[in-house]
């Protein structure tokens, strides 16, 4: 997906199996941010650093939802072991992951491979991307301070 697109109207399901879509953030920004897999290094720094910003990005009007190929119980467990006050979504298939455009290939340890590139979008009030991190633009423990200094 690219800046002025529209994101897709069905999400996907979050941790407790609610269908998320993108009406239900009609009238909201949103970060809704793409990252490899729960309960690894960056990919947790990513998280609590949108946790600890949570409230300054709500100020700005932005909710947050994250978006991984794990499974709802995985995002279960990872919201409360990080204490996350926001929800995942449990992209399974990829779908989601491919329609966004963070799905491909990758460098991991060396190696090319085929995994989610983590990605972050700002979207409008009117589910318009507004704004795109990439992979090479995000720095996991300062995101929330980057996505702030955008916004």
């Amino acid at each position: 997906m690219n800046i002025g697109d529209k994101i897709p109207a069905i999400l996907g399901k979050d941790q407790d199996g609610n269908e998320i879509k993108a009406e239900d953030f009609r009238g909201k920004k949103l970060v809704l941010y793409a990252y490899p897999k729960d309960n690894t290094g960056g990919c947790t720094a990513e998280a609590c650093s949108l946790r600890d910003h949570r409230a300054e990005l709500s100020a700005k009007g932005y909710e947050i939802i994250g978006v991984s190929k794990d499974s709802a119980a995985s995002h279960k467990k990872f919201i409360e072991k990080q204490e996350l006050n926001f929800n995942l979504i449990a992209d399974t298939d990829t779908s989601l992951l491919q329609a966004l455009g963070a799905w491909g290939e990758k460098k991991f340890m060396g190696k090319i491979c085929v995994g989610t590139l983590r990605t972050t979008f700002l979207v409008n009030e009117e589910g318009i991307i507004t704004h795109i991190f990439t992979p090479k633009d995000i720095k996991t423990k300062q995101h929330a301070e980057q996505i702030l200094e955008v916004i």
